[in-house]
Order: C-alpha cells, then sequence, then structure tokens
C-alpha cells in the first residue's frame, strides 16, 4: 500500500461511500413499496380469480340439476 493515504483521502472516500449507501438504502425503499403494491394487486386478483371460481362451480350445480331434471344427463355408461 502506498503511504501517501491520509486521514483527508480517507474522509473523502468514507463520506462518497456513505452517499452511495444513502442512495441505495433509498432505492430499495421504493423498491420495497413499490412490491408491497404488486402483492396487494395480487391478492386482489387472486381473491377475484376464488370468487368466479365458486360462482361458476354454483353455475355447473345449477346446470347439473337441471339436465337431471329434464332428463337431459348423460348416463354414466356412455
Amino acid at each position: 500500500m502506498s503511504k501517501n493515504v491520509t486521514n483527508e483521502l480517507l474522509l473523502e472516500n468514507l463520506k462518497a461511500i456513505r452517499g452511495e449507501i444513502k442512495t441505495l438504502v433509498e432505492r430499495i425503499g421504493r423498491v420495497e413499496n413499490r412490491l408491497a403494491a404488486v402483492e396487494g394487486h395480487l391478492g386482489v386478483i387472486i381473491q377475484r380469480d376464488l370468487e368466479r371460481n365458486a360462482e361458476i362451480d354454483g353455475l355447473a350445480t345449477r346446470l347439473d340439476r337441471i339436465e337431471r331434471r329434464l332428463d337431459l344427463a348423460e348416463s354414466p355408461a356412455e
């Protein structure tokens, strides 16, 4: 290592590193906020999908019941 390293030079480098760390921390905070928003939207999408699946299941049950009443249901052997 060089013996020309001064306290001022070290201090200058440490300040630069501190500034870069501050910038990275701010960017990570923004990324975390965006990720939280994406997770919230994904939760809404999943909930809507579950509701639609439940609605489709209900319609399938109703259709089966109607087909049986009208004697339209296929026999299991067919």
